[in-house]
């Protein structure tokens, strides 16, 4: 396992961390928690140190296992979490006001929630679970997040971007009173790369990649009669005929990478860890398979130049998540 710095937070995190949305239940079915401990117990043993949860996974459930294998680990586990909005709308809408959203009391208390939840007296990154800019000079969190980090129960503090808008989060960066931002960034979605990673970059901030296989489009095993249990979240995500986009969209890609070595989920991590300002790609992996094939990813090293070109030819404009 390789590490980078995440940012000016100066924690070195591993390349590949852990997304624990999946091990929350409710909107992810078909795992249970003796496998998702033993998923993340293998992937601590394999030299993950970052682990990004939320509030709102489960409603604390994600956060309790995440707390019981990091407090059992032998080595730093760095922990992530957020705060959700208090009106329970992801994403952030605009003309809503922050009041409604993300008021300094609920940030704080949330966040002590979390901590409990975890088991711990800090949390190394807390974060605000949406974000729209209108709230850019708003009080409310900024106090927050400063009064956290006074405090000592946040290390450090970013925001998680509404789907597919990573400009909206420009100007908060310029601010410097985060830490770090959460992005889609995948084969599929490559619009960070032209405003908001050179921003970090330049900034000093750091840079946490999630839905690196798009909900498991980039894993190659969608199929046309896939079927998902109506309650969870990728039966609304993969909904109508957009498994056919995407079987179409993946077949195109996989002739495109014939002789490239290494299965579609690899490539795809990859392809996220190429870019120097990407600290650590989140993956869900609720099986040790999974977290053995991930963590494998990192020593494998960026993709070369001909393979990026061939990616760069694969970028999609798509928003599933409307």
């Amino acid at each position: 396992m390789r590490y980078r710095r995440l940012g000016r937070a100066e924690f070195e995190v591993s390349e590949i961390g852990y997304g624990a949305w999946g091990i929350g239940g409710i909107q992810w079915l078909g795992g249970d928690d003796r496998e998702s401990l033993a998923a993340l117990r293998r992937a601590v043993e394999l030299g993950l140190n970052f682990i990004d949860t939320a509030l709102a996974y489960g409603d604390g459930h994600s956060e309790k296992l995440v707390g019981q294998v990091v407090r059992e680990a032998r080595t730093k586990i760095y922990v992530a979490t957020k705060v959700p909005p208090k009106n329970q709308l992801w994403p952030a809408q605009p003309g809503i006001g922050i009041d409604r959203v993300f008021p300094y009391r609920y940030i704080i208390e949330c966040t002590e929630t979390s901590l409990r939840n975890l088991g711990l007296e800090a949390v190394d990154l807390q974060q605000l679970h949406v974000w729209n800019p209108e709230w850019l000079h708003r009080d409310e969190w900024r106090r927050g997040f400063e009064d956290l980090k006074k405090s000592g129960k946040a290390r450090a503090v970013g925001v998680s971007i509404n789907d597919h808008q990573p400009d909206s989060a420009l100007e908060l960066i310029r601010t410097g009173l985060i830490d770090s931002v959460q992005v889609i960034y995948n084969i599929f979605d490559q619009t960070p790369e032209q405003n908001l990673f050179p921003l970090c970059q330049e900034l000093n901030i750091g840079v946490l990649a999630r839905c690196p296989l798009d909900e498991g489009s980039l894993t190659g095993t969608i199929r046309e009669d896939t079927v998902f249990d109506p309650r969870e979240f990728r039966a609304e995500y993969f909904r109508g005929d957009r498994k056919c986009q995407v079987v179409e969209r993946v077949a195109a890609l996989q002739k495109d990478l014939v002789g490239v070595e290494g299965r579609l989920a690899e490539i795809a991590l990859r392809f996220c860890l190429s870019h120097p300002a990407v600290a650590t790609v989140i993956p869900g992996m609720r099986r040790v398979c999974n977290a053995e094939a991930n963590c494998r990813v990192s020593d494998t090293g960026p993709l070369d130049p001909r393979t990026m070109g061939v990616l760069r030819d694969h970028e999609w404009n798509k928003n599933f998540y409307d």
